[in-house]
């Protein structure tokens, strides 16, 4: 079709109607129509399978067809031409019940005119074009969906992937039951991909190094983020570097990405190392949640807190510098990291459970371990919590000290 010509299939058993269609699309201007007139069913569906039409004309009486099983009968034999239907005054309901069945219009027959059939037909079109473009619209849609959510199904998996799926053991070549520290761990994202992320790795043959970081939100950009922070946790520990300057240089890389980006992103991080020869802790933190001491020795549970204050995010100041701290580590000892996805619940009446809950949940569980410990923690939140899926990402580290070196 044109705007100059309209080709019409008219399937009318009456033929005063059908003359009289006839006569009133030869009194349309500005366009011509090419009108054929069959009078039964079975005849307009032998057309339409090999004749290109840009719209059907329908009677909804017809000697073999009834009601509306013409409507779908033609929808089934060209679904992409536009129907009209004809019907009697005495049935326009049947007609309204046809525009249901997917009919484009109907026009009722004795009520009207040239001017009325033309722009009914040219509107018909201009409607099934539309939806035709909304139908393939849909459908690019609806697989650029699927490849989308293929892909996030990827990236979880290979993010999921990057995560320690075995722990070091110190020394190295001992069994878990022979190591020094044993570790432990949970980690659950809050879509496809998280911004949330820990690495435990040997700093020497009797160090180990364990990294928790949180980027700001999550899904597809903090999960970029942590893709970032990875190499440069790699890079920087294999230098041997002090908590606190492995944070400043991760912080100072970050900056400049950011701003060659032109994006305000931040993440908080804890990093510490704790040596069993050295029977050390060392740790510096940027901005994340302190972690938790449980000193088997004296009985208690202390926040990790520095000296002077925490140091802000990781991303926001590149002359930022991170100072480290050190605190005594015995055998029996546990050390708790985790991201503030765990305590960010709401209870009932909008409490929030709260890191203060948290310590009070070790301090009270103080005597396990850190494999019990972690469950019990998250199963404490979970009855607290009204909505019993985390809405943030959520990462728990223990480190159990089993002996000195």
């Amino acid at each position: 079709m044109n705007d100059k010509s309209i080709r019409l299939l008219l399937i009318e058993d009456n033929p005063g109607d059908a003359r009289l269609l006839q006569e009133m699309l030869r009194e349309a201007q500005d366009v011509h129509f090419e009108l054929v007139w069959v009078d039964r069913l079975a005849k307009g569906l032998d057309k339409l399978q090999g004749d290109e039409v840009d719209a059907v004309l329908a009677d909804l009486s017809l000697p073999d067809a009834s009601g509306l099983d013409s409507v779908v009968r033609t929808r089934q034999a060209a679904p992409d031409v536009p129907i009209i239907v004809l019907t009697g005054s005495a049935d326009s309901e049947r007609g309204l019940r046809a525009v249901r069945e997917g009919a484009q219009d109907y026009l009722i027959k004795g009520f009207v005119d040239p001017e009325l059939v033309v722009r009914t037909i040219r509107y018909a079109i201009e409607r099934k074009r539309t939806e035709a473009k909304l139908a393939r619209y849909t459908r690019e849609l609806r697989m650029r969906n699927e490849q989308m959510r293929a892909d996030l199904v990827l990236a979880r998996e290979i993010q999921l992937a990057l995560l320690p799926q075995h722990y070091p053991t110190f020394p190295p070549g001992v069994t878990a039951d022979q190591s020094a520290f044993t570790f432990h761990h949970y980690y659950q994202s809050a879509t496809y991909l998280a911004g949330d992320f820990f690495e435990i790795f040997p700093v020497s043959e009797t160090a180990a190094g364990l990294f928790i970081c949180d980027v700001m939100g999550h899904g597809v950009r903090a999960s970029l983020v942590t893709a970032m922070v990875r190499p440069l946790v790699d890079e920087f520990s294999g230098r041997g570097m002090a908590p606190g300057e492995l944070l400043t240089r991760i912080n100072r890389e970050l900056c400049s990405i950011f701003q060659q980006a032109g994006a305000t992103i931040f993440a908080t991080a804890f990093y510490a190392i704790a040596d069993a020869r050295r029977g050390t802790l060392t740790y510096a933190n940027a901005g994340h949640p302190p972690a938790i001491h449980v000193r088997q020795r004296t009985r208690e549970a202390v926040p990790l807190h520095m000296p002077v204050a925490e140091g802000p995010a990781l991303g926001l100041f590149a002359d930022q510098t991170f100072a480290t701290t050190e605190t005594p580590l015995d055998a029996g000892d546990t050390v708790l990291l985790y991201t503030d996805g765990l305590f960010e619940v709401t209870g009932r009446n909008d409490e929030d459970y709260g890191s203060e809950r948290v310590l009070e949940t070790v301090r009270l569980h103080r005597d396990l371990r850190a494999a019990e410990l972690i469950p019990t923690l998250l199963a404490d939140v979970q009855r607290f919590a009204v909505e019993k899926q985390f809405a943030d990402d959520v990462c728990l580290v223990g480190l159990q000290v089993q002996r000195r070196l």
